[in-house]
């Protein structure tokens, strides 16, 4: 089932040059540590790790200039990575080479409360970020599931969101300017070298070309970040609903209502029972086909309105419905949605929950339609398999659970995985809306994007001729 493969190793000269750069401590050859850097998150790399030749852990700007350009020089193929918490083998080397590992540059730089907003090196987790930051009334508000452990220069090679993007957007959208080391080991300010304007329409839009492209056209070394004010308190609406087609009535409602929630999740019945099988004393209602979740945001007096407001235009679509402006009872009616992601693996005993197929989105107006579409999927498979997501954008994620040792299911389970993103498209949706496209979605660009794929290997072809940086990733040149 592994198939890992061990590369040849890396010529001496090379080692000297770039132990020359790192020194002995943070340059690594030894097999345990290849093995360390030849996975992430994602299913693919647990069925077939790939290892670089050497891994080298930078501290500084300069550093990784240099490495960038003895790459260039030498053309051997350059992987930047950050904590490896994605899902797509994004930051896996597909075809040896360097590792560049920039989790050590974790160093938050400058808190400027007074012009809202940060500079940070792109090691720095996105849950420490936060922290630093509530002392001044501000947050940088992405938050991705895995935000106690992601790097925030991870979260804008992919453009990651998470449960709130319904209201505050991607990681895009809070990206002023970065600094980045191109293929050719030079090194440019995106958004005015110098400023700390919070908008600017000069020139190209250099930072938004280099957002979502993971890793592939320049490594970003520091990040200068529009932050918000924290809101001062939130509500929640937790109900339940037979029938997927009701919940998807519901959130079309609540729009049409004039509310803007700050998050709108969605359950179905199999995370409904994961979740209660995890923490029985939430006692989520189990003869439904899916649950939602509202969050609202804001001052105490309005938060206090729209959950007001936002039961009474649910309550005419459910059965079941919890809510309160309490930040306790908040939390506990929050719990089972940040409960669902590790809850999924329940649902069969001994079984691993597969991250592949896990981050499709469809129009709104086609979640229903696509929940049950999935499930028939599963159905046909054999696979158990939960469904939960952002139902406010159309995001949702898939948690196959399969038995590892069982070669049918594995069979199986790849693929539903291919079922599951090309339903997407029927959908006119796309095959990713967090996680980004790795290799795990490459085979889908050309299908999603059409003749805009030749545009984007144009580019790559023009920043990068050498093919240094992360090749073999989506559906680029190789």
């Amino acid at each position: 089932m592994n198939e890992t493969m061990t590369p040849p190793p890396l010529d001496e000269n090379v080692i000297s040059r770039l132990r020359n750069i790192f020194g002995d401590d943070r340059l690594l050859t030894n097999c345990t540590d290849m093995m360390t850097y030849s996975y992430d998150a994602s299913f693919e790399t647990q069925l077939r790790p790939k290892l670089p030749q050497v891994a080298v852990i930078a501290l500084s700007t300069e550093e990784v200039s240099e490495c960038v350009r003895l790459a260039n020089e030498l053309k051997i193929p350059l992987y930047p990575r950050g904590a490896a918490t994605g899902q797509t083998g994004g930051a896996v080397p597909v075809k040896g080479g360097i590792m560049l590992d920039l989790s050590k540059m974790n160093r938050i730089l400058e808190i400027d409360h007074r012009n809202m907003q940060a500079v940070i090196e792109p090691g720095v987790i996105q849950n420490d970020l936060n922290e630093a930051l509530k002392s001044y009334g501000l947050r940088f508000p992405p938050d991705p599931g895995s935000a106690n452990m992601c790097t925030v220069g991870g979260m804008v090679s992919n453009n990651s969101s998470g449960l709130r993007a319904v209201k505050y957007g991607v990681t895009r959208h809070y990206v002023l300017g970065m600094e980045v080391v191109l293929p050719t080991g030079d090194i440019i300010v995106t958004g005015g070298a110098k400023s700390k304007a919070l908008k600017s329409v000069s020139g190209y839009d250099l930072a938004h070309l280099m957002i979502g492209s993971e890793g592939t056209l320049g490594i970003v070394t520091r990040l200068r970040l529009k932050l918000l004010p924290l809101p001062v308190t939130r509500g929640i609406v937790l109900c339940s609903f037979e029938r997927l087609e009701d919940a998807g009535e519901a959130v079309n409602a609540v729009f049409s209502s004039g509310l803007q929630p700050s998050a709108i999740e969605i359950m179905d019945f199999n995370c409904t029972k994961a979740v209660n099988m995890m923490k029985p004393e939430l006692n989520l209602p189990l003869d439904n086909e899916a649950i939602l979740v509202f969050e609202v945001d804001g001052a105490k007096e309005e938060v206090t309105s729209q959950v007001n407001r936002l039961r009474k235009v649910v309550e005419k679509f459910t059965n079941y419905i919890k809510f309160s402006d309490e930040p306790d009872e908040c939390e506990k009616l929050w719990q089972a949605r940040k409960l669902v992601g590790a809850a999924v693996g329940l649902l069969k005993p001994g079984g691993f929950r597969v991250y592949g197929g896990e981050d499709i989105c469809v129009p709104i107006s086609r979640l229903p339609e696509t929940l049950r579409e999935i499930h028939n999927i599963a159905e046909r498979y054999g696979i158990i398999c939960g469904i939960y997501g952002h139902v406010g954008d159309g995001n949702m994620h898939t948690g196959p659970v399969v038995n590892m040792n069982n070669e049918i299911e594995m069979e199986n389970v790849q693929k539903m995985i291919d079922d599951i993103h090309e339903l997407a498209i029927k959908m006119e949706g796309t095959t990713t809306a967090e996680h980004g496209v790795g290799i795990v979605r490459a085979k889908y660009m050309d299908v999603e994007h059409g003749p805009a794929m030749e545009v984007m290997r144009a580019i790559k072809r023009t920043l990068d001729p050498n093919n240094i940086l992360n090749p073999g990733k989506m559906a680029l040149p190789n």
